[in-house]
């Protein structure tokens, strides 16, 4: 079922992003530093293995200039012509404070967002590569990080602290934060039997729908929290699907299929699924409830630990001066299962969507050095 894309990488393939465009390419990149350029039939077109030999974490192409590749490795973000991997066009040394996770562009490829093991956020203005704002307010690894469409001044981030936060880059404080540990207690109350055991929430991956007013966050419980952003960027409200039996690594929202609200996640269960999230309640509101929003922790994180490794039995965080406000509605939903489920039979390590010679897929990078393409068809 699942085409294979081989000999690209030497080791395991860590992060893919796809170009935009009918004719783009994808790139990968793995451990030690390893970037392959591919065409969207699989063919290798370039391959490139950066100074230093530190992993390479996240490959973003620029929405405004497919030629432009970013590429995060140790500290540093490289900016590289996929046509002509000889060597960078830019280089950003120490655009992270420490270890790089996640990189994000915003809509018109104006500015970076850099997440990194401190728990920082920072913000490069491009194409200088001036950091204009640091985010400071996670007290763990900042994991992962994303623009809301629409809304350019918008940055949605999660981390290892088991917090969500939403930004307006006018300031260096949240809009709002909303701490899925929190959550997940208040829901396993109801649901939790006897004996049974629930791994934290730490969040590994964001993902925004195309419309910029749904959030999905892939956690180490299983679940991809859901949250809607209403008027005035109030986090509305916020809801859970139960996607993997082990922690979910990936979530992805797909820009290209029939509407925004189809949804890609990838987990350490081996399961890639696609879920149809158009009449969740999340989505579609129903209901009144109440909810907490819980502000940031101050204390910091001492636990140290990396997004692609399994993060059980962690100290649970301490939140000693959480600030309390209330959220509109909080819907947990269950019911219905996703619309297609692959036994991919590995871990999950990325998942990107693409349209690949007209046919929606989405590509899977897993602990080998091969990449997975399915194709999405099946609906």
């Amino acid at each position: 079922m699942a085409k294979q894309w081989s000999e690209g990488h030497s080791t395991s393939i860590l992060c893919v992003g796809a170009s935009p465009g009918p004719e783009g390419l994808l790139a990968s990149g793995s451990e030690g530093g390893e970037v392959t350029v591919w065409s969207q039939e699989g063919t290798i077109i370039g391959r490139l293995i950066l100074p230093g030999e530190e992993d390479s974490t996240s490959v973003v192409f620029s929405p405004a200039a497919p030629c432009q590749l970013y590429v995060s490795h140790g500290d540093t973000v490289r900016v590289l012509d996929p046509r002509n991997l000889k060597g960078h066009v830019e280089e950003y040394r120490g655009a992270g404070e420490e270890e790089i996770n996640a990189l994000a562009l915003n809509e018109t490829g104006s500015a970076l967002a850099v997440a990194d093991d401190s728990g920082a956020v920072r913000v490069l203005e491009l194409p200088q590569g001036k950091v204009c704002r640091t985010l400071r307010r996670h007290t763990n690894i900042c994991s992962s990080v994303a623009f809301r469409p629409h809304r350019p001044n918008n940055l949605v981030s999660a981390g290892l602290d088991m917090q969500v936060m939403l930004w307006g880059l006018q300031k260096t404080r949240p809009l709002w934060t909303l701490n899925l540990q929190d959550v997940a207690e208040e829901e396993d109350e109801h649901q939790q039997r006897p004996g049974q055991l629930f791994n934290p929430p730490l969040a590994h991956c964001v993902s925004v729908a195309s419309c910029g007013n749904i959030l999905g966050c892939a956690a180490e419980d299983g679940r991809v929290h859901l949250m809607r952003i209403g008027s005035g960027s109030k986090l509305e409200q916020q809801g859970a699907v139960k996607a993997h039996r082990q922690g979910a690594s990936q979530a992805h929202f797909i820009s290209f299929l029939s509407h925004p609200y189809w949804l890609v996640t990838g987990g350490n269960d081996g399961h890639v699924a696609l879920w149809d999230l158009s009449k969740h309640p999340v989505v579609v509101p129903e209901g009144k409830a109440k909810t907490t929003l819980t502000g940031p922790q101050r204390k910091k994180g001492k636990s140290k630990a990396k997004r692609k490794e399994q993060s059980q039995g962690r100290e649970k965080p301490s939140n000693p001066e959480a600030e309390k406000e209330e959220v509109e509605d909080e819907v947990v939903s269950e019911k219905s299962g996703p619309k297609v489920s692959i036994s991919h039979g590995d871990k999950v390590n990325w998942l990107c969507p693409a349209v690949l010679k007209g046919e929606p897929s989405v590509v899977v990078a897993d602990q080998s050095c091969s990449l997975s393409v399915y194709p999405l068809s099946l609906l």
